[in-house]
């Protein structure tokens, strides 16, 4: 009888698209759900996993101050999110905190931030949603501070974002992940 070794899985490829393209689609997921289940809002967790994609978990800060979320994250997903940003009409062009600042860590360890800056994006969000505040089509530029986190070992993780605009306005969102057996 021969014994093979178990080949390991594949290991999940990172999300698809642009760094850019990553923080659109989280601007979209964010102005789908109305202020009551807006995940920027969420003081706990419970309304983190709405509508996330298949391919990457959304984290989400505040709209200023502390909060404490706990949340189970699927098996192989890489996680992403702002540690600080900020939205605006298009036609302005993208609304950089100059002085802005931010850190995520994962049990501890600093994640790498990218400042990235998208120029236009169109959305089309709930009617109650915090980003456009209205169902009509509205283009939207972003700027921010933004981490990228490789899918996660199963079981409880902490990350922590952490951001600021450099003038009070501050941002802290500690996240307890389970994250699921694969």
């Amino acid at each position: 009888m021969l014994l093979f070794p178990r080949r390991r899985p594949a290991p999940v490829p990172y999300p698809t698209g642009s760094p850019e393209d990553l923080a659109a689609r989280w601007l979209r997921w964010v102005a789908g759900q109305d202020w009551a289940t807006s995940p920027v809002a969420d003081l706990n967790g419970e309304h983190a996993g709405r509508d996330q994609p298949d391919d990457v978990w959304f984290l989400a800060g505040t709209f200023g101050g502390p909060v404490q979320r706990d949340c189970t994250v699927p098996a192989g997903r890489p996680l992403y999110g702002p540690a600080v940003n900020m939205w605006g009409p298009a036609g302005d062009g993208p609304p950089v905190l100059g002085d802005g600042f931010g850190r995520i860590t994962v049990d501890g360890a600093d994640v790498e931030l990218r400042e990235v800056v998208v120029d236009a994006v169109d959305l089309a969000g709930s009617e109650d949603n915090p980003v456009t505040q209205t169902r009509r089509i509205v283009p939207m530029a972003m700027w921010g501070l933004w981490g990228l986190v490789p899918p996660l070992p199963a079981g409880r993780h902490e990350v922590v974002i952490r951001g600021g605009d450099g003038h009070g306005f501050t941002v802290e969102a500690v996240y307890t992940l389970d994250v699921a057996a694969g």
